[in-house]
């Protein structure tokens, strides 16, 4: 008999729901829905609905070692990992539908609101990632052990993020659009055809009827809906035919249309390529030859080799589009550029003057010509070189909580304590990022991966206090940790300021001497013992671990909103002497606190499926690979947290082991070593998925999702076909 999966859902009222189902097993045979008991490879079951709590899935498997293939496209060959993936060609770009095996690609990141938004009246900049032909260590959807690798953090800088490859159909890696959506940036993908193969892709799709270049536009439309990201870059980059040409407007206008409809503030542009004649010929600013396509969408990405005098045609041109012009800059600068590498400020200097927005392609040429050694150091480098010509953003909606994790570590840490060592890359895992300024020398900020609260690194401030000063207030806040020889120095205290809205009230605070409210800085209220409402919130306020100090402020806000946030460092006593600090910032959040208190959701319905079962490392153990499934309210968590317990084929109650991060509800486990069980034996493999809530609060485990998954083998033990 083949072997099947049994899942049991215990839920409230002592009901009982047993359903098998097939999965990816052949021959599985299905059950009544409410059936209590089932018949499972000649035994008898009788399920006990009070052996397990609430919420709990028990999931029956029988080992079985015969190849359980899953699709290529979705999952790495060798070890199931899931992966992104792009299209190839025209036929699998109109072939492409849905998928429950691609559900790992999806983005569950919604794009969060900014300020000022994205049209309005000042230049933008656009960033065009283009590593090594793209699909590298990114590729991973749930993270690698990569040491060094590359990541974009300047968030804060940019208004548009296009991922770039030279493959037909690139669909952003799932990691990018998560970790830029986090920080209120879209994300586009490349649609490219290029030399004679892309004329022949633009033929079949352009020189026939209206219905075909249709097609195309609903199919990329749909695509960009689908994984959540926001538009596509149109790189037309191959002569075309009369007929081509002569659709190739109605296209553009039509995947532009469809892409606003499909995707909420979705975005279109267009690459400086392709003519209105149909040759292919850069022409490194907008004039009249490619004016035609800017006008039927919503932007252009100019070429690099242009000049001054481009820039000033190009503005004359688009008027009052002019922001919408988005003139290319190549770091690596190839060709006749102004200028690239670390003097790509000379290139942004001639842009802004004419009042235009920039494209900056290849940024990666950081990591690429320096080096992965400093690459942190060079990274914060370039675009502080960038900075006067970089307008920034703020993040404008409640809860914000950042741990200020870049997406990568020498370790991971939980609550100051390091969890798990060794190196690990997750862009998924990136949160919210502030600036990194540079003060006249007195103050710098950094990423530091030695230390951290939660993830894998915190924010080093360093600085001076001038002599006879007392303070210095530095931007950001506040669970934190003083370093250098003399800690008991410092006093580190909140600060912030507000906007006034006419009427506005701040309660619970006091002014700094010399700044009158309700437009000036404030100190909001230290509270050292949080009111009963609060208590659980605020359990850690005036604590800490591990050398880490938390401290919790209240400010009751009428008719006005919050500005800017401050650290303030102070030492105790006046000096004649400059007095150097160091200060590790571990955690900021800023939390409404009445929804704050609200009870927390249930993580519903774990359960499991895609089993592999393979030869352990050794011949006592088993590898075992599956992926979970849940439910959980939209936009709560910010990730959920997948862990292991209690694997045996005997009762013990091992703690947790964290197995890694999931940021959708689905997770693959992959490569788990689990003890073989003897002949007639049962072993069972507990899994625990915590939610992580978006006001970091922490979730009572009996609202974790929990599934206890109990294995055996076969009579006469595994064998490759599983009889």
């Amino acid at each position: 008999m083949q072997s099947q999966s049994v899942m049991l859902e215990l839920r409230e009222q002592d009901e009982v729901w047993v359903r098998l189902y097939k999965g990816e097993r052949e021959n599985a045979v299905f059950s009544d829905e409410y059936d209590t008991y089932i018949t499972f490879s000649g035994h008898l079951i009788n399920f006990q609905p009070a052996a397990e709590p609430r919420g709990t899935t028990v999931l029956h498997d029988t080992v079985s070692t015969r190849p359980q293939p899953l699709p290529a496209r979705h999952f790495d060959t060798k070890t199931t990992e899931p992966v992104s993936f792009f299209l190839s060609g025209l036929e699998e770009l109109l072939a492409w539908q849905p998928d429950g095996n691609d559900d790992f690609n999806v983005s569950a990141v919604p794009l969060a609101k900014r300020q000022p938004p994205l049209h309005g009246e000042r230049p933008r900049t656009l960033v065009c990632h283009d590593m090594r032909g793209g699909y590298l260590e990114d590729r991973f959807i749930q993270g690698s052990a990569t040491r060094n690798p590359y990541v974009f953090y300047h968030w804060r800088y940019i208004d548009v993020f296009v991922y770039f490859s030279h493959r037909t159909v690139t669909i952003p890696p799932v990691c990018w659009t998560n970790a830029a959506h986090r920080n209120g940036v879209p994300v586009l993908g490349t649609f490219i055809t290029e030399w004679t193969d892309g004329q022949r892709l633009c033929e079949a799709f352009l020189a026939g009827g209206e219905e075909a270049y249709r097609a195309v536009g609903e199919q990329l439309a749909r695509i960009a809906q689908h994984y959540g990201f926001d538009g596509w870059l149109v790189n037309i980059e191959n002569t075309l035919s009369a007929a081509a040409v002569g659709n190739l407007l109605p296209f553009l206008r039509h995947l532009t249309a469809r892409v606003h409809d499909a995707v909420p503030g979705g975005l279109v542009i267009w690459y400086d390529s392709v003519l209105q004649n149909g040759a292919l010929k850069w022409q490194n600013e907008l004039n009249e030859e490619n004016r035609v396509f800017f006008d039927a969408c919503d932007g252009l990405f100019t070429n690099y080799n242009w000049k001054e005098e481009h820039l000033e045609r190009t503005r004359g041109l688009a008027g009052p589009r002019r922001t919408d012009v988005y003139v290319g800059v190549d770091v690596f600068a190839r060709g006749d550029v102004v200028g690239g590498g670390f003097d790509t400020g000379k290139s942004l200097r001639l842009i802004r003057q004419h009042g235009l927005s920039a494209a900056i392609f290849a940024p990666g040429w950081v990591y690429e010509h320096l080096g992965e050694e400093n690459f942190l150091q060079n990274e914060n480098k370039f675009w502080a070189s960038l900075a006067e010509y970089l307008p920034t953003h703020s993040i404008c909606t409640l809860p914000l909580a950042t741990s200020f994790s870049l997406g990568m570590g020498t370790s991971r840490f939980l609550a100051g304590k390091e969890e798990e060592a060794g190196p690990w890359y997750d862009l998924s895992a990136q949160e919210i990022q502030p600036l990194y300024p540079e003060r006249e020398g007195r103050l710098s900020t950094g990423c530091c991966l030695r230390d951290a609260w939660c993830g894998g690194s915190s924010l080093r401030l360093q600085g001076t206090i001038p002599p006879g000063e007392e303070r210095v207030a530095l931007f950001l806040t506040l669970l934190y940790k003083l370093e250098g020889p003399h800690p008991d120095e410092f006093t580190v205290a909140l600060e912030l300021t507000t906007w006034d809205s006419g009427t506005c009230h701040e309660g619970n605070v006091t002014s700094l001497p010399g700044e009158d409210p309700p437009n000036g800085r404030h100190h909001p209220r230290f509270l050292p013992a949080p009111p009963p409402g609060l208590a659980k919130l605020l359990a850690a306020c005036d604590g800490g671990s591990h050398g880490w100090t938390s401290r919790c402020y209240e400010l009751d806000l009428q008719d006005c909103s919050l500005r800017d946030l401050f650290l303030l460092v102070s030492r105790h006593q006046p000096s004649p002497q400059e007095t150097p600090f160091t200060c590790l910032l571990g955690e900021v959040r800023v939390l409404d606190a009445a929804s704050a208190v609200a009870s927390p959701p249930q993580v519903q319905g774990l359960a499991a499926s895609q089993l592999w079962w393979q030869e352990g490392p050794d011949p006592q153990q088993l590898s075992l690979s599956l992926t979970l499934r849940w439910t959980f309210p939209p936009g709560r968590a910010g990730c959920f947290r997948v862990l292991r317990r209690g694997t045996g084929c005997h009762q013990d109650q091992q703690p947790p082991q964290l197995l890694g991060l999931a940021h959708a509800c689905l997770y693959r486990a992959v490569g788990l070593a689990v003890p073989r069980p003897a002949a007639g034996q049962s072993c069972q493999l507990e899994l625990l998925v915590e939610p992580v809530l978006r006001d970091q609060l922490p979730v009572d485990p009996e609202r974790w999702g929990r599934l206890v998954l109990v294995y055996s083998e076969p009579a006469g033990g595994t064998s490759p076909d599983g009889h």
